[in-house]
């Protein structure tokens, strides 16, 4: 199986956000078509990875009280990532730093229930083995 690694710029999506973001990664040696590869430690909110536009979770207590506020009608507010663990599975061949490197079928989870994935790896050239 051949998974492409993930690099600064790279497109997001949460399953609960209204819109893609782009990942963060800081300044490194480790680059791929000349940019920062990421790792599965890169889930920082507001750091590494940005709102998604509005949230629609109802487990997300601001989706709550938008929702209550506006008789239980179903009522997005702004996102803000809650990632508690690393993405997951992480590159099984390529270490950043004794860290695995972040790969386009990696997810990581948001306290709110949604589900972060890799849209565009943001970049096409390097490809890992496992």
């Amino acid at each position: 199986m051949r998974r492409t690694l993930v690099v600064a710029g790279a497109t997001l999506r949460c399953s609960f956000g209204a819109a893609p973001a782009p990942l963060a990664v800081p300044p490194r040696t480790t680059t791929s078509a000349g940019r920062p590869v990421a790792t599965v430690q890169d889930v920082r909110t507001a750091v590494n990875i940005p709102p998604f536009g509005l949230c629609a979770s109802q487990l997300n207590p601001a989706v709550a009280a938008a929702t209550a506020a506006a008789a239980g009608v179903p009522t997005p507010a702004p996102c803000v990532p809650a990632v508690a663990a690393p993405w997951t599975p992480g590159s099984p061949t390529v270490l950043v730093g004794r860290v695995p490197a972040l790969t386009a079928s990696s997810t990581c989870l948001c306290r709110w229930a949604g589900v972060i994935t890799v849209l565009d790896a943001g970049q096409r050239t390097v490809h890992v083995a496992g």
